[in-house]
């Protein structure tokens, strides 16, 4: 029978990503094949389906699950915008010349996806299922390929190869490893790494756990840990693109994690250019140092009795 759980295995059955194999989404294939509960899923048709006087009104009739008025922009955005790039759906098929903004505006299952449907639970469906991948392919694998192009490349000291997920922070901790370490610590040992999207991006558990780091603290690390063996520092640095500067209370929280950590301390807010550098000016701590990524050859030095170094 046409249930909302059999709609949402469907739709994960021809590769959707998870988040069109919710219920609104099973819904909106169960409507857009004009089924009920009680129908089974041969009878399954394809039909021109507006969103809010078709789709909306659909499960709400035979369903029983009423979306408010202003949901019809998540069902275009959310579901059918990625039925179509999934080769679900497909939009206006009965009047492709329709303007954008019409009334007439409407979806309809596609021929492909309307074969595979009506043979769910039969013997022919998992045949049907594998011709629907292959000529189609599956939109969450798609949308796999497109984040890891869209992830950003660190090389670190070693020359392996990190890969930060995409946005504005990441791109500065990148800076970070590539153009303040080589510039200001030589030869240093990056130790903790962390993304937006993986905290423990990458950590290196036995430097720390030498240096009398707590391992176990990782959301307590600044973004990047950076060691220099020869001269016995550490370089602790924060990536500024929105909060999170070396404050006066971020030193004595650090202090007290590092308490037997026996390398000289270098606190180091990095930004990734001056605009973003005064909004924080207030906030940063004396005796530590402001890196800006598009000016990378210098640094801000605030306060303290020499240029760079540990506090003590």
């Amino acid at each position: 029978m046409a249930t909302i759980e059999e709609a949402q295995e469907i739709l994960e059955a021809l590769g959707m990503p998870s988040a069109q194999t919710n219920r609104m989404s099973g819904l909106t294939l169960l409507a857009l094949c004009g089924l009920k509960p009680n129908d089974p899923w041969s009878v399954a048709n394809r039909t021109g389906c507006t969103v809010t006087k078709s789709i909306m009104s659909h499960v709400k009739e035979h369903y029983g699950i009423e979306y408010a008025p202003n949901t019809r922009e998540t069902f275009r955005r959310q579901v059918l915008h990625q039925f179509i790039q999934g080769g679900i759906a497909d939009y206006n098929p009965f009047e492709p010349d329709l303007p954008t903004n019409s009334p007439r505006a409407h979806y309809a299952i596609t021929k492909a996806a309307l074969t595979v449907v009506q043979a769910y639970g039969g013997e022919g469906w998992p045949g049907v299922r594998t011709t629907f991948l292959r000529e189609q392919g599956s939109l969450a694998e798609r949308h796999a390929r497109d984040r890891d192009r869209a992830m950003i490349p660190v090389t670190v000291g070693d020359g392996n190869e990190l890969r930060l997920s995409p946005g504005r922070h990441n791109e500065l901790q990148k800076a970070i490893v590539e153009q303040f370490a080589p510039r200001f610590a030589p030869g240093a040992q990056l130790l903790y790494l962390g993304d937006t999207a993986k905290k423990d991006l990458f950590v290196n558990g036995v430097a720390l756990q030498r240096l009398g780091i707590p391992i176990n603290d990782h959301d307590k690390l600044p973004d990047v840990v950076i060691y220099d063996a020869e001269r016995n520092w550490l370089f602790l640095v924060e990536a500024v693109t929105s909060h999170g500067p070396v404050s006066p209370k971020r030193v004595v929280e650090l202090e007290e994690m590092l308490a037997a950590c026996p390398a000289g301390i270098v606190y180091v807010s990095a930004f990734p250019d001056f605009k973003e550098f005064q909004k924080h000016l207030k906030g940063i701590s004396w005796e530590t140092e402001v890196w800006l990524s598009d000016a990378p050859d210098h640094m801000i030095h605030y306060d303290g009795d020499r240029f760079l170094g540990p506090r003590k």
